[in-house]
């Protein structure tokens, strides 16, 4: 929630909904999910609702391209229909319209797959959400830090240091044209970075505070909250989401690329400093944002996830438990609270490198959007407030 602008990352779940709220304001296997769990994780229930394509939100969809944006796609429902919007085109330089219906990257809406999957162990016992990180993953943090809760992790509450947002560590500062272009020429775009790696740097910079005195947001966070997953269960946390999220829901189009650059079918392109970044490897980002889906899979979860049918109810009132940030939205554990004219929404936006994206909704009603930013600052912070204007209409009726 910091005020500093960077199309690169998804610290921007307060950066662009609080600046957009100031602006506006206006602003492996498939197996099914553990029986220990007790929750259903069945597709939604909306799979035979009224498709619409149009209507009143479209021309919201194209202010977000007039303001600059290279391409917008979104999706809306109430479980009775599913609206379906999309402007702009896949690629700069071509004709070709975006697919509505396109692959993305989600960026840090992943986190809420990754919380959702470590409520489900503790839900199963395997994990306590005030076990310090020590017990599981001894040595992998100093003295200082070692107190550190799978809470905290969870709450961003744990003061470690995020080498991903620092503009020098893994990736330059987009605002510094010649070093990001310099960088992704010498093949910035396709280095992989391990998990161990990233904490590693973010402990060498030193601690932020002591954990638990206050709020700051942090990828590092979900890279060791992703490391535990797979010290709990002997896997990989992509395949644990797999397992217990993706496949039971069907949502058959949604993976965790790992180390591959590709986004297969169609899809839009994203751009950074004039740079093609479609293509990346994603490792970069790992558990804090690394999975691609699409708008329809996007809908799935979140319908499930707030109708309370992937957590036990204990798990469930501490994910959405929100707690103040000192800014805009409100965070629980792997979701944020964002308050709109007429109720206050729960979900996760993100930012990677040419793409952004939001999932929000009540239990009655979710939004999926992806968009692909264009144009400078000034251009940038006018679709975020487009952006808003969109999520308030969607959910207020514009009111």
């Amino acid at each position: 929630m910091s005020p500093r602008t960077s199309p690169r990352t998804s610290r921007r779940l307060s950066r662009s909904l609080a600046a957009a709220a100031v602006a506006a304001l206006f602003l492996g296997a498939a197996v099914p999910a553990s029986a220990d769990t007790s929750v259903s994780a069945s597709a939604p229930a909306d799979t035979s609702a009224t498709a619409v394509v149009g209507g009143p939100l479209q021309p919201l969809l194209k202010g977000m391209t007039d303001a600059g944006a290279v391409s917008v796609i979104a999706k809306v429902t109430d479980g009775r229909q599913v609206w379906t919007g999309g402007s702009g085109v896949a690629e700069q330089g071509r004709r070709a319209p975006v697919d509505p219906e396109g692959r993305f990257r989600i960026a840090s809406v992943t986190k809420t797959f990754v919380a959702t999957t470590v409520l489900q162990l503790v839900g199963e016992h395997r994990l306590g959400l005030d076990d310090p990180v020590a017990r599981h993953l001894p040595g992998l943090l100093p003295e200082e830090q070692s107190t550190i809760t799978v809470r905290q992790l969870l709450n961003q509450r744990t003061g470690l240091f995020d080498p991903t947002n620092d503009g020098v560590s893994i990736i330059p500062d987009p605002g510094n044209e010649l070093a990001f272009r310099t960088w992704a020429a010498l093949g910035g775009l396709n280095r992989t970075y391990t998990p161990a790696g990233k904490v590693a740097a973010s402990v060498l910079h030193g601690p932020l505070f002591a954990p638990g005195e206050r709020w700051d947001y942090s990828n590092t966070n979900f890279d060791v909250l992703g490391m535990l997953v797979e010290k709990v269960t002997g896997r990989p946390y992509g395949e644990e989401i797999t397992r217990r999220i993706l496949r039971p829901l069907g949502m058959n189009r949604s993976f965790l690329p790992g180390t591959s650059s590709g986004i297969p079918g169609p899809h839009a392109h994203g751009y950074t400093d004039g740079v093609d970044v479609t293509e990346q490897n994603p490792s970069w980002i790992g558990a804090a944002g690394e999975m691609i889906s699409t708008t329809g899979d996007l809908l799935r979860f979140g319908r499930a996830l707030l109708q309370d049918r992937l957590l036990p109810p204990e798990q469930q009132r501490e994910m959405t438990t929100m707690l103040a940030t000192g800014t805009a939205p409100s965070y629980g554990m792997g979701l944020a609270g964002v308050r709109l004219s007429c109720t206050t929404v729960l979900g996760h936006n993100g930012e990677v490198l040419g793409f952004k994206s939001d999932l929000w909704g009540t239990a009655d009603r979710q939004l999926a959007l992806s968009y692909a930013p264009g144009g400078d600052a000034t251009a940038q912070a006018a679709q975020s407030a487009a952006e808003f204007k969109l999520l308030d209409a969607a959910f207020c009726g514009g009111n």
